[in-house]
């Protein structure tokens, strides 16, 4: 990970435009290829990002990050007061809480809620970027990764979105399709899922408990 502290203003342009005048923030640049720019507040939220994969010039104290969209965030400097760059190594991944993991279980163990011929590949699918959540084939046999979540957010949704983006380079799983699986799906998420192609399932943990199952529904 690279850790650049700058004064400098920042240009997006794209599907809309949006323009960051002058001032110090801290820019992002992971190994996964995304670059994001901070403030000193918004908590863990960029003010502007690039997702992967995106390429990333440097000239002339400009910084043009593309993306395969054709996309483009534009950095200008003015002045850099630190540069660092820092190898984290590959991270584990968030353990999830007893109910995360347990509707993990439940899912991977009745398949068929979600379709008929659903079935599954495996539980934990290990990728460079962390394990998905669980890997399977729908009933047309094409391979489908599903992230699961109590609280179905963003952040969430960009998870899978990286594990997709990652999928989908391997020939022999590809094309790989994506279902975001929570308890709650906040509608910014569901709004970004669907922006994405991503399919979105409320889970009822009772239900697949061996409660009644009429009302889980793959949207």
């Amino acid at each position: 990970m690279r850790l650049v502290i700058a004064r400098c203003s920042v240009d997006y342009a794209g599907r809309l435009s949006a323009h960051l005048p002058s001032a110090t923030r801290l820019i992002l640049v992971k190994a996964d290829g995304s670059v994001s720019i901070h403030a000193d507040d918004r908590a863990y939220k960029p003010l502007n990002w690039m997702s992967p994969p995106c390429s990333l010039k440097e000239a002339d104290g400009t910084w043009t990050v593309t993306n395969k969209a054709g996309e483009k965030l534009i950095i200008s400097l003015e002045e850099v007061l630190h540069d660092s760059s820092h190898e984290l190594g590959v991270d584990p991944g968030l353990v999830k809480d007893g109910v995360e993991a347990h509707l993990q279980e439940l899912l991977a163990d009745r398949m068929e809620v979600l379709g008929a011929g659903w079935s599954l590949i495996r539980r934990e699918y290990p990728t460079a970027i962390g394990p998905v959540d669980i890997l399977c084939r729908d009933s047309d046999g094409a391979t489908v990764a599903i992230e699961i979540k109590r609280r179905g957010e963003i952040d969430g949704v960009e998870q899978l979105t990286r594990y997709l983006e990652l999928l989908n380079r391997d020939p022999l799983l590809a094309p790989v399709k994506g279902v975001f699986a929570a308890q709650e799906i906040k509608p910014q998420a569901r709004v970004l899922a669907t922006d994405r192609g991503i399919g979105c399932v409320v889970l009822d943990y009772d239900e697949l408990r061996g409660i009644d199952d009429d009302k889980l529904k793959l949207f």
